[in-house]
């Protein structure tokens, strides 16, 4: 019986050790940059938003996010975490003027209030509709329908547990679906009245549809596919008006995408490269005024996804894998890049010198390393409001989790 006990009690304590050694830490200093990162979310398995959509309340203090179990709001000064809704939600993005969480579920658009925990059904989608961005005043919802369905085969699938951002077979999978020129409608739908309108028909792939920050009028999108084979870039207007080529190829194999606006509303931004996996510039292209601004990075500083810092000045990155575009050489770490452009005695000044491209570079700080993160799940970096961290997700400890980085060295 003395011999059970003991067995027993060591097999207890033995569950305990293997509770604490799973047990992630909540805040490091990465000992290869002297950075301070912490880890945001409890619930394996949460994930913060895709790196062009939305995700902080409108008075910064609160970013939202995913967990298996539902939606969570993580306080920026506290690190306390909120669950603010049960049930597995497809969350669209967080409302630039009331803050209101915009999600869909069962096929129906809905808002959910964070302060009186109120949600308000605005409409079902229609047949083959889905939603994708909600404008900057949040009159509309705009997304796209799509008519019929491709046959994939399991080679371009995601495979049981592969993360569905980046798997083997999707290239495989983007090929078959832009050659399928499967009819799409991009669409708005009003949050008040449901009233669905039409603005552009194609048989292009349309995707990464995106509102602009401020215009509540400007609406980005893409035609999805490889990069290579498409003309990406495009804005139109809510009336269906001037519609825009944002950038036009002048090499074989440029390529171009990951389109995001800055916070200005006017000015869009996106990886160029040419051509492909040679040269690397993150480019913008100003609606307005029609200028080009081209920054130059290095190789191995190149990342999946970049996002710029609310006031404009500092841009940040999420590396790539040892499959990405730029690989071999590819460096994997969340990078902070400081924006450098010629002095102006460097710029002529000529008679066409508006329309052409201003050429500066970008500097690279490391501030985390992401050796052991499996770039099957894409980081997508976002600054927070108050440009103090960058927040990534990331399975560099095993489990997904949110985390964020300090930009300033840990003193």
């Amino acid at each position: 019986m003395r011999f059970f006990n003991s067995l027993v009690l060591l097999l207890v304590l033995s569950g305990f050790i293997t509770a604490a050694a799973q047990e992630l830490p909540k805040e490091w200093i990465d000992p290869d940059t002297g950075h301070r990162v912490v880890r945001l979310s409890e619930e394996p398995g949460s994930q913060s938003l895709y790196f062009h959509q939305n995700g902080y309340t409108p008075d910064g203090l609160k970013l939202i996010i995913s967990t298996p179990s539902g939606l969570s709001a993580v306080d920026l000064k506290t690190r306390a975490v909120e669950k603010v809704m049960d049930g597995r939600v497809n969350l669209i993005m967080v409302g630039k003027k009331t803050g209101n969480i915009y999600y869909t579920k069962d096929r129906t658009l809905f808002a959910f209030d964070l302060g009186t925990k109120a949600t308000r059904e605005i409409a079902k989608l229609p047949p083959g509709g889905a939603i994708a961005t909600i404008n900057a005043d949040e009159t509309l919802a705009a997304g796209a329908i799509t008519e019929g369905t491709v046959s994939l085969p399991p080679s371009a699938m995601p495979r049981p547990g592969e993360p569905r951002d980046s798997y083997q077979g999707k290239g495989e999978m983007m090929e078959r679906r832009l050659a399928a020129r499967l009819p799409m409608q991009l669409i708005t739908m009003n949050t008040k009245t449901g009233e669905v309108k039409v603005l552009h028909k194609s048989t292009d792939w349309l995707n990464h549809i995106q509102f602009s920050p401020t215009d509540p009028s400007l609406l980005m999108f893409c035609h999805e596919g490889p990069w290579h084979k498409v003309d990406r870039t495009w804005t139109i207007l809510t009336d269906g008006s001037a519609l825009t080529k944002v950038h036009a190829r002048t090499m074989n194999m440029e390529i171009q995408g990951h389109e995001f606006f800055d916070p200005d509303g006017k000015t869009l931004w996106y990886d160029l490269q040419t051509p492909k996996s040679r040269v690397f510039w993150l480019a913008n292209y100003n609606t307005v005024t029609r200028n080009r601004i081209w920054y130059n990075l290095a190789r191995e500083e190149w990342s999946v996804h970049f996002n710029v810092s609310p006031d404009g000045t500092l841009f940040a990155g999420d590396g790539g894998g040892p499959n990405s575009v730029a690989a071999p050489g590819n460096g994997q770490w969340i990078y902070l890049f400081r924006p450098e452009l010629p002095k102006a005695s460097l710029i002529a000044e000529l008679p066409n010198s508006s329309q052409m491209v201003t050429a500066g570079v970008l500097k690279a700080e490391k501030l985390v390393n992401l050796a052991k993160h499996n770039y099957g799940l894409e980081p997508n970096v976002t600054f927070t409001p108050d440009m103090k961290w960058i927040v990534f997700r990331s399975n560099m400890l095993g489990p997904t989790h949110v985390y964020a980085v300090e930009i300033a060295k840990a003193k």
